[in-house]
């Protein structure tokens, strides 16, 4: 199957059996949506729903994070994955959040990556979902859902990754594109065990092509 095909079935499914798609993390502004991103860094949405709302009643904004302690932070945070390096990147981001931007969260990609802890995948999530700014956010998902389909081929890094699909996918729909793919990865091609035989992308997927084949 040729590439722009391909894209053109993929995307034509999703938006038949996917017309609503958007993130399952939890939040209520700017700031609680980007310490949710930081914090769902190899951590599932699920966890990090669990921690967040005693997170947010206790340190609601930025300047109540910039004064807590790390240690503060730590314990409101400590069953996600790696609590100790992201309480120290959330005290850090809301420090500069109230010293460089007035406590507020910029909605600029390259802005957002100055923050501590803040890579270019959190920062397309919070400017592509908050501020409706067109941006692919590419995760562990989206990364290894793109290979499979054969959407991006040779994409050794998430950044090589991102630019083949932004340069198929029409930029109007890049953000719900990214959530497609997430939620694809998350319960159906999984890592480990993909789901092919109930997958309704199997017609179009470079993976199972090849997999067939292999039988």
């Amino acid at each position: 199957m040729q590439r722009t095909e391909r894209y053109k079935q993929v995307i034509k499914w999703f938006e038949l059996n996917m017309p609503v798609a958007e993130t399952e993390l939890n939040y209520a502004n700017a700031f609680q949506l980007l310490v949710a991103v930081i914090l769902s860094a190899q951590c599932t949405d699920k966890r990090v729903n669990m921690i967040t709302p005693k997170l947010f009643e206790k340190l609601p904004d930025a300047q109540a994070m910039a004064n807590a302690t790390i240690d503060e932070i730590f314990e409101l945070i400590r069953s996600c994955s790696y609590p100790n390096n992201k309480a120290k990147h959330l005290s850090a981001m809301a420090k500069m959040l109230i010293n460089d931007f007035n406590g507020e969260v910029p909605s600029d990609i390259n802005e957002l990556q100055k923050l501590p802890g803040v890579g270019r995948k959190t920062a397309n999530v919070v400017a592509s979902v908050h501020f409706n700014i067109p941006a692919i956010a590419v995760d562990t998902h989206v990364f290894r859902v793109s290979a499979r389909l054969g959407l991006t081929v040779n994409a050794k890094t998430p950044l090589a990754s991102e630019t083949q699909l932004k340069k198929y996918i029409p930029k109007d729909i890049w953000a719900i594109a990214h959530h497609w793919l997430i939620l694809h990865g998350r319960y159906v091609c999984v890592a480990r065990k993909p789901k092919c035989n109930t997958c309704g992308l199997s017609n179009y997927c470079a993976y199972f092509e090849q997999n067939k084949n292999e039988e």
